[in-house]
């Protein structure tokens, strides 16, 4: 089974070739002006076009210009091929057009396209009042499942030696913090976290997205009655925590300025397509692209 990182003719002909055809599948609040950004992760980092100005791995662009008010004045993306176009030639397509913070022109570079390793969007929305999403990872539940093969007689371990003593890191996908039973968890976790929703806070609109490494869910009702500010993320965050014993990501949950994986995006440090998921018996193999050559 391939867990590898994907190469950069990859990620291109994926983003090229295969992304385009789930464009009409995304989630309706991903538009070109909804999310108040995108964002692009590199596996390198690739300079910008002011000499100070350190070279990025990381950068996020806003959708819409603002006046000092903050209010929207012009839409950086005319419309999501836009942003598909940003996405597969970051340098040549940077919103920031030819500022000085702008990515570095391609034309004059030795390495002109940088590739995203990770595409992601900010939850916080022009829209919408909240988009929630609760992530959990592989990784959270491997560190306690080793925590509890290993340390339960008080072992003061670092989580590498915990993982490592807990045969975790020998397992399938050897060298990973975590094993594939453990994003099978994360997936059940997924589901379970769902039907908490769907039962408890009485949610008509929900969704499991399989993020390459765990799952994010999501809480999409924006029924004005329902306050999902800071204090009730907190709230829910204790519930899932410490009444249904959930590892979740309580930061993520809790601020609405996070990023999360856009749908359909490749997670190229492991050859996956995210996606939303209609099963915890989901196949993580089912996820891999066309274009990956295993």
């Amino acid at each position: 089974m391939t867990w590898r990182q994907a190469t950069r003719e990859e990620i291109y002909a994926y983003y090229t070739e295969e992304f385009p055809r789930y464009l009409d599948d995304l989630p309706e609040f991903i538009t070109a002006t909804g999310p108040k950004q995108y964002a692009i992760a590199f596996r390198e980092s690739h300079p910008v076009r002011k000499d100070e100005v350190p070279a990025k791995d990381f950068i996020r662009r806003d959708t819409w210009q603002t006046d000092p008010s903050g209010d929207r004045t012009t839409p950086e993306f005319n419309d999501f091929e836009d942003v598909v176009e940003f996405i597969r030639h970051p340098a040549r397509n940077d919103p920031l057009g030819r500022s000085k913070f702008a990515l570095a022109d391609p034309e004059v570079l030795e390495k002109p396209d940088p590739r995203p390793d990770a595409v992601y969007y900010a939850l916080d929305h022009w829209e919408r009042p909240w988009v929630l999403l609760v992530d959990i990872d592989a990784k959270e539940i491997a560190r306690n499942r080793a925590d509890e093969m290993v340390s339960a007689d008080g072992d003061d371990r670092d989580d590498d030696a915990l993982l490592d003593a807990a045969g975790i890191l020998d397992a399938a996908p050897e060298g990973h913090p975590y094993a594939f039973e453990d994003v099978d968890r994360a997936i059940e976790y997924g589901f379970e976290v769902r039907d908490i929703f769907e039962d408890d806070f009485d949610a008509e609109e929900t969704m499991v997205v399989y993020s390459g490494q765990g799952v994010h869910v999501y809480l999409l009702d924006t029924d004005p009655a329902h306050r999902y500010d800071e204090q009730s993320r907190e709230v829910l965050n204790d519930l899932l925590l410490e009444t249904y014993d959930i590892p979740i990501d309580p930061v993520v949950t809790a601020d609405r300025r996070r990023v999360a994986r856009l749908p359909y995006s490749l997670h190229a440090d492991v050859c996956s397509i995210v996606q939303p998921i209609e099963s915890p018996a989901f196949d993580v193999r089912s996820a891999i692209p066309e274009v990956i050559d295993e």
